[in-house]
């Protein structure tokens, strides 16, 4: 919310520097996030009208015109396509100087001198959100009322201190001027003006010119129509437009311009209908149709549903209601006569229909947040009165004021010892009571106090609001501090999440780093995996409200966050890459809410440069292998198996293997196929890894049992053996664990060898075998028996022969 100053102080006396006044809207609770001051520049830059326009005699695309400054009258050349005799425009006069540096001199155009410039938008620093879409691309078309030879600055706003709040979603009493020079007027102890207002009626009466009837009581419980007739549509005025681009709302037209002066001053959000087009003048409020459409006034076509709620008139919807209006009703130059919607409508109703159309406006905003019900009737008074000064309307008597949800008073209780015992103050009933009454709040009685809070404050419904507001207003800088009493709770970690710590400081601490991606993704990114239509990752959950399409799923895996990132990293040349994430995928459940597993995934590319005492090392691979054996080791999962497998398409089809628990398959491992790393970008061979972390925790071995240092020595022997080129070195293993019995401790695979000695279609497999026993020291006759079982067992069921 933006609040120029000199509006604020209409209705409120205030002496306040603007940078006092934001720090006591601050500490009470109202935080103002910055403070626009006056803009410097732009001297030397003066309203400006044209007199004349001439072709320029050997110039086809320029203009000579005569333009008055005040007093005199200049020729200045321009090629803006869009001037005209009578338009006041700004003129940036010889020694001006424009915010984008141009210091402004006497030029020669073609033969024909130009003694300043006609100055466009860009040109003065004016946000073109703010500007008429006919004159971003020409010169500035200032009010006609402007005044010749006055500073452009001050014309334009640049000249007003702007205060912008960052309100909270239940001061939405604090979304206008008026509500603002309250809470000024509670905190500083000036008087609030409550502005009068004159409106003139003549004519035929509202209520024989318009009906109006409310179909949908829920959804809208007030609904007034006011009509002026005979309105000239025109610029507003020069002090209007200021406010309104202060406000940063762009000028449209002086009807227009009405409405959303109102909906600023009053926080009653406004419509205009035109009149004329109103089918039957009938206004009903209704629930759209199933597939009813209208055309909204941004130009698009919508489909409702009934959830929806409209303005219709007898024949079809004219207005989103509370969102924005309709194209066939617009007030446009040929409007004659207008039709002024004040209603409140139900903030969840608008909430959802704002949502369910992608639409937010000014209007949605303040009736999501709360409207006062009350103020309807008199922002249409103000809007009426203001359309008959600014456009010259007649008001008809009366308005049609169809209330069919009245508000009931609200009294809240409120006990003088809680308000103590709560903020810790000793303030007597009496205190309390002018801080409230500061408030435009009623309070009856001593103890307790009961106080009636008017419709203006929704938020105000329970004790414990009006003690929040005792504390705003006495300050809560002085309010004192105190050690709060009582035990505190000494806090206590679940199983899961110390599980969760364990699997963040184990990947830590083997070198990845964490990172954390968004749990919303691409469905396009299933076809970039290269997964089939059937495969399971690709049954997500979709968003039904996204910000885009590209995260308008669920994921159901950790890899297209990680992909991402790599390929950011990759993009600006940050190598190597080991990274790892563990959250939470999100499946399709059995019921309404989606299964969230834990996942623990990473990703390594690149290499790790040498050192002073150590090589160059791929992250390829066996580097993740080790990783993922390290991580799984610490959490001491039994008998930990990797096996070759080809079932992940985004995998090379060579270089990945399932990870296996007993039968339980807890992820994958390999490297990423070629078109995958085509397809992000990836400069390098990438190899990723996934875990189901809260399968891990099931499979979790149990706390590890003290074991002492054995008392009688190993005996270590060395084994090569050769096989088949397709037996896999973990069967290997298998066989030689089997046979070697109790006295075999440790068997690790420390050698592959393929080369001249071995026949092809073949390689040799060589490992350390350790031999132990607790009791006793082993004899060479138990250590050559084991070994010769193991190497029966090797040939007889792998056809495996010793390497000579």
């Amino acid at each position: 919310m933006r609040v120029p100053y000199s509006w604020l102080r209409e209705f409120v006396e205030i002496d306040l520097p603007p940078e006092e006044l934001a720090e006591k809207l601050t500490m009470a609770g109202v935080p103002v996030e910055n403070i626009v001051s006056p803009r410097a520049g732009l001297e030397g830059v003066v309203v400006g009208e044209i007199r004349a326009i001439e072709e320029h005699p050997h110039a086809e695309h320029l203009a000579v015109c005569q333009v008055d400054v005040g007093g005199r009258v200049l020729p200045l050349v321009t090629g803006a396509p869009n001037i005209w005799v009578g338009q006041r425009v700004a003129v940036a006069l010889e020694g001006a100087r424009l915010p984008g540096g141009q210091e402004i001199r006497r030029a020669t155009f073609r033969g024909v001198d130009s003694h300043g410039m006609l100055c466009s938008a860009q040109e003065l620093g004016l946000d073109g959100s703010l500007v008429a879409p006919e004159d971003r691309e020409g010169i500035l078309t200032l009010p006609p009322d402007a005044p010749l030879g006055a500073e452009v600055a001050g014309i334009l706003g640049f000249k007003e201190t702007v205060l912008e709040l960052e309100l909270t979603p239940n001061r939405s009493d604090c979304l206008s001027i008026q509500g603002v020079a309250r809470e000024v007027a509670a905190l500083t102890g000036a008087s609030f003006r409550q502005p009068t207002l004159k409106v003139v009626e003549e004519g035929p009466s509202a209520s024989s010119m318009v009906k109006v009837e409310i179909e949908a009581p829920d959804m809208c419980g007030r609904y007034v129509a006011r009509i002026v007739r005979g309105v000239k549509i025109g610029p507003s005025p020069a002090w209007m437009q200021v406010r309104l681009r202060a406000c940063g709302v762009r000028p449209i037209n002086n009807i227009v311009d009405v409405t959303n002066y109102v909906m600023l001053e009053m926080g009653q959000p406004l419509h205009a209908f035109d009149y004329d087009l109103l089918r039957g003048k009938r206004i009903i409020v209704r629930r759209a149709r199933p597939g009813e459409k209208i055309l909204t006034l941004d130009g698009q076509e919508r489909t409702l549903e009934p959830q929806v709620l409209v303005i219709a008139d007898e024949e079809r919807a004219v207005a989103v209601a509370g969102v924005m209006g309709g194209l066939e009703t617009e007030v446009t130059g040929n409007t004659a006569h207008i039709l002024i919607e004040s209603a409140h409508f139900d903030g969840a109703a608008i909430r959802r229909a704002s949502r369910l159309l992608g639409l937010r406006s000014e209007s949605s905003l303040r009736f999501e947040r709360g409207v006062n019900i009350e103020r309807a009737a008199g922002a249409a008074d103000r809007a009426a009165e203001l359309m008959h000064w600014l456009a010259g309307g007649t008001v008809s008597p009366g308005r049609v004021d169809c209330y069919v949800k009245k508000r009931e008073p609200v009294v809240i209780t409120l006990r003088p010892e809680r308000v103590n015992y709560l903020l810790g103050t000793n303030l007597m009933s009496s205190e309390i009571k002018e801080l409230l009454e500061r408030l435009h709040l009623k309070v009856e009685g001593e103890e307790p106090l009961r106080v009636e809070v008017p419709a203006a404050r929704g938020d105000l419904t329970q004790e414990i609001d009006l003690v929040e507001e005792v504390a705003r207003l006495y300050g809560y800088d002085r309010i004192p501090v105190t050690i709060p009493a009582g035990v505190v709770a000494g806090e206590q970690k679940s199983a899961r999440q110390l599980w969760e710590e364990l699997g963040r400081e184990t990947a830590v601490s083997c070198g990845l780093s964490e990172v954390v991606t968004y749990s919303f993704i691409n469905p396009k990114g299933w076809d970039v995996l290269r997964l089939p239509p059937e495969h399971p990752w690709r049954r997500t959950i979709t968003l039904q409200n996204p910000l885009r399409e590209e995260q308008s799923v669920l994921r159901t895996t950790l890899l297209p966050g990680l992909l991402e990132v790599a390929a950011r990293n990759a993009n600006r040349k940050v190598m190597p890459v080991a990274i790892f994430e563990l959250g939470r995928v999100f499946l399709p459940g059995r019921g309404e809410l989606p299964e969230e597993p834990l996942r623990l995934a990473g990703l390594v590319m690149g290499t790790l440069e040498r050192g002073w005492s150590w090589p160059r090392q791929e992250l390829d691979f066996y580097y993740l292998k080790g990783v993922v054996e390290e991580i799984l080791g610490r959490v001491r999962l039994p008998e930990v198996r990797f096996e070759a497998d080809t079932a992940w398409p985004f995998l090379h089809p060579g270089r990945s293997a399932a990870l296996w628990v007993g039968e339980v398959n807890l992820g994958f491992l390999g490297e990423l196929h070629p078109d995958v790393l085509e397809a992000y970008g990836l400069p390098q061979r990438a190899c990723v890894f996934e875990v189901d972390w809260e399968g891990a925790l099931d499979l979790a071995g149990a706390t590890p049992v003290y074991k002492p240092l054995p008392r009688f020595p190993a005996v270590e022997r060395d084994l090569a053996v050769v096989v088949a080129e397709e037996t896999a070195a973990d069967r290997v293993r298998e066989v030689i664990a089997g046979a070697g019995g109790e006295t075999l401790r440790a068997c690790r695979l420390f050698d592959v060898y393929r080369g001249e000695q071995i026949a092809p279609g073949f390689k040799s497999l060589a490992y350390a075998l350790t031999f132990q026993r607790d009791d006793r020291t082993l004899t060479e006759e138990e250590v050559h028996a084991a070994l010769g079982r193991i190497e029966e067992e090797l040939a007889e069921k792998l056809g495996a022969t010793l390497r000579k």
